[in-house]
């Protein structure tokens, strides 16, 4: 078990776009799980701990799926909110809008390319943990509004740690 340090917000990592999967992917996705179990969240993708390469883990209902270089080939017009949070900004959480369904292609860890639609709380897992490896930070979906009462209540909570 290998439990990886995480980035916490606003550390200028988490604007860091992330580069295509090189390395041991198997053993990255483990670290990775680990991790996110350990924190406790539903997603990691690489940059959260510090990793800058395109690897999504998700552990929904004790299912764990690991997502390679994933890409978002398209989304529908109709939205849903879910409320969202991150790893690395714990203790706060904000309703997020976004596509209701996505189609997504990634790579497994057996080399094996897929290609699915995908709706739901898992297609707005997947959307807010690719955000991350483009750089993309949950809070920069808010209103400017919702933004800064997110930050304030984070804020609030950190010095209380």
């Amino acid at each position: 078990m290998a439990i990886r340090p995480l980035l916490r917000w606003p550390d200028p990592g988490l604007k860091r776009k992330a580069e295509p999967v090189s390395g041991d992917a198997a053993a990255l996705a483990r670290d990775l799980l680990d991790t996110l179990r350990a924190a406790p969240g539903v997603g990691i993708a690489g940059p959260h701990a510090g990793i800058f390469e395109r690897i999504v883990v998700l552990d929904l209902d004790g299912v764990a799926e690991t997502y390679l270089d994933p890409v978002i080939l398209s989304s529908c017009d109709e939205t849903a909110r879910h409320t969202e949070g991150s790893i690395a900004m714990p203790g706060v959480t904000e309703e997020v809008e976004r596509p209701a369904r996505i189609r997504l292609r990634w790579r497994t860890l057996e080399g094996e390319t897929r290609e699915e639609e995908i709706e739901g709380f898992r297609a707005t897992c997947l959307q807010h943990e690719i955000d991350q490896l483009d750089g993309i930070f949950w809070i920069e979906r808010l209103s400017r509004l919702k933004r800064e009462r997110v930050i304030k209540r984070f804020e609030k909570i950190s010095r209380r740690a």
